[in-house]
């Protein structure tokens, strides 16, 4: 019950899934990223092992489509599943299994993918998706943020959102940025307040913070 964009910015490089859903706390088990290696987001009748293990096989040199292959075959309930999953080359793969729950689909683009289920129609992932190519010159974070934005104004989740995920990692290990509604009332609405929040109190300080270029791992 959920739709999300999984994206990699040609430009800067950085990766980053955002999602929205009708229940509680997606970003805890839905989005997943790690820096250098790529995102994926989990979600229907969430497992979250496909996204575990899917940045694993990432992490080695799989290729999108690889890693989503290979998960899939491990799970006997796959049928159930949706994923989406870019890699550091922006190469993407999408899964979206026959007992999701309509209308359920996914899309691919420019370095990026967008899939969701039970939503008004395909025209959020539609937006979505066209949000995400006209954003190009925009921070992944304020695209991610815009194309939820989209995706809500054309229907979104059926059932309405309760929760919103903007997850962005750069070039360092933690995230660069890590919006997280877990439940209200009108979350797209408090994304909105809170990305503005981020943008001028958040990510500055962020931007200040160790790197690990300075900070040598112990033994």
């Amino acid at each position: 019950m959920t739709f999300s964009i999984v994206a990699r910015c040609a430009r800067t490089n950085q990766v980053g899934v955002a999602a929205a859903t009708a229940v509680q706390a997606v970003g805890k088990l839905a989005c997943h990223a790690i820096a250098h290696v790529g995102a994926i987001a989990s979600q229907a009748l969430t497992n979250p092992y496909l996204a575990y293990d899917g940045l694993r096989l990432l992490e080695r040199g799989a290729s999108a489509e690889e890693a989503l292959r290979r998960v899939l075959a491990t799970d006997p309930d796959a049928d159930k599943r949706q994923v989406g999953v870019v890699d550091i080359q922006g190469r993407t793969a999408a899964w979206t299994g026959s007992e999701a729950i309509p209308w359920a689909g996914h899309l691919a683009g420019r370095n990026c993918s967008v899939q969701g289920n039970r939503l008004a129609g395909p025209q959020v992932l539609e937006r979505a998706l066209a949000s995400m190519h006209g954003t190009e010159h925009l921070d992944l974070a304020e695209r991610l943020t815009l194309a939820l934005l989209e995706g809500d104004s054309a229907g979104g989740d059926l059932k309405g959102e309760r929760s919103v995920n903007v997850l962005v990692f750069s070039s360092e290990e933690y995230a660069l940025c890590d919006i997280r509604i877990d439940d209200h009332e009108a979350p797209l609405d408090e994304l909105r307040r809170l990305f503005a929040v981020y943008q001028t109190r958040i990510l500055p300080i962020v931007r200040t913070l160790p790197k690990r270029s300075d900070i040598p791992r112990p033994d």
